[in-house]
């Protein structure tokens, strides 16, 4: 099958990749190894939207359609959205769009190339193998799959191989919001009792009422009052993209998630009466591959807030948010802030190769800097950007690295895209 572009992972930057690409007039593959569209939006149960970006990104239409419109950088005003309401309104989304085809429950396993050249890829489906060609694909993944395949240098985790730990999400009703407090992450200092509420977990966790791996319990309230996402569960010292290690990594997540449970209602003064309603279908994966690019973006960079003349997301914010691979909590000792930050196009070529381009948490950059774009509204943001690429290259007869990355930002800008200060 013949398609302008390739998108390939139907989560946050996939949906708005293929969304920018058909909205330049070209036909859009998009493949999905779920059933399901939305990634970490519907299957992985993962709220709020983290993140901030300029003005005019793709990223305030996607939440407007979710009902969760506060670009909030750090979550201190933002809900979980409703993700059985998403799973339909994603689809008529997409559905809404000339010229993007669908391809569920279809899995990648390798790639079409030609020397240092990505033709497309190739992917098992209930029909058998299903050959994709296109001038351009988006990796759109979050392991980086595609590039991968295609030979890419890749990396994954920090020095010493250990990448951030998986976590289930999940969501509970029945919390009384006249007692039952709001709990955001690492960066929060709400009280209970006269005490941090995360102190007081960390001293639960010693004292084994539950595992020292969740001592950092978050509870992030929801569009529906009575309602919260916890952000909880932790399995450390997971490659994600070994397939042996997901299966142990999922039913210890899922044990984990009866056990909080249960400790929320005997422990926590609003919550007796809770009761789980929802979980990931799959599990969140915070990081794995990570593609080496013609630029590779740092932490340092990010915390200066950095400028690029090859802007394509601008002004991108979120901490450096390392959840520990070896305990609870974060990495650090001290959260790393960040200002408002540039990602050049740079950083979604990947080196040595042509053809192909890449979108979300797999972006070229260090294991510091990932954790800071890894989240949400960034990755939207990134998917819009080049998916604009992509189409103007299929137009144009070049590769992305070949196209002019000036008319790219004056296309992005007649879209009402913020790109300069």
């Amino acid at each position: 099958m013949e398609y302008d572009v390739i998108v390939v992972g139907a989560g946050p930057a996939g949906l708005c990749a293929a969304v920018a690409a058909s909205r330049q007039g070209v036909r859009v593959a998009l493949i999905e190894r779920y059933g399901i569209l939305g990634g970490n939006l519907t299957a992985g149960y993962v709220g709020p939207i983290l993140g901030s970006v300029g003005e005019g990104t793709m990223r305030d239409e996607l939440c407007s359609l979710l009902g969760v419109m506060e670009n909030d950088w750090i979550g201190e005003k933002g809900v979980a959205h409703d993700f059985e309401m998403a799973k339909l309104a994603i689809a008529e989304w997409i559905a809404s769009e000339k010229g993007i085809d669908v391809f569920l429950q279809t899995s990648i396993f390798d790639v079409i190339k030609s020397d240092n050249v990505v033709k497309g890829v190739v992917c098992a489906s209930n029909e058998g193998p299903l050959n994709f060609e296109a001038p351009v694909t988006i990796d759109c993944s979050g392991d980086g799959i595609v590039a991968f395949l295609a030979g890419a240098q890749v990396e994954k985790g920090r020095e010493d191989g250990l990448m951030q730990p998986v976590t289930l999400e999940f969501t509970i009703d029945g919390v009384d919001e006249s007692k039952g407090l709001v709990c955001i992450g690492d960066v929060d200092n709400v009280q209970m009792n006269g005490v941090r509420f995360l102190d007081w977990c960390k001293k639960m966790a010693e004292q084994g009422v539950i595992p020292q791996t969740i001592a950092a319990v978050r509870l992030h309230p929801c569009v529906q009052m009575g309602r919260r996402q916890v952000n909880t569960t932790q399995v450390n010292k997971v490659d994600m993209t070994c397939v042996q290690q997901i299966f142990p990594a999922d039913l210890e997540l899922r044990q984990q998630i009866r056990l909080l449970t249960g400790f929320l209602r005997e422990h926590l003064p609003g919550y007796q009466n809770i009761n789980v309603i929802g979980s990931g279908s799959t599990t969140g994966v915070r990081e794995t591959r990570r593609v080496a690019g013609d630029y590779m973006i740092d932490a340092q960079e990010l915390a200066s807030g950095c400028r690029f003349e090859d802007v394509i997301v601008h002004n991108a914010n979120f901490i450096v948010d390392i959840h520990n691979p070896e305990g609870a909590g974060q990495a650090d000792d001290h959260i790393q802030y960040c200002k408002p930050y540039d990602l050049p196009y740079r950083c979604f070529l990947p080196k040595g190769l042509e053809g192909i381009m890449v979108a979300g948490r797999c972006i070229s950059g260090t294991h510091r800097a990932h954790a800071s774009y890894r989240v949400m509204s960034i990755c939207m943001a990134m998917g819009e950007a080049v998916g604009i690429a992509s189409a103007l290259s299929a137009k144009r007869s070049c590769t992305p690295r070949e196209l002019d990355v000036k008319e790219l930002q004056s296309v992005m800008i007649n879209l009402g895209i913020g790109l300069f200060d």
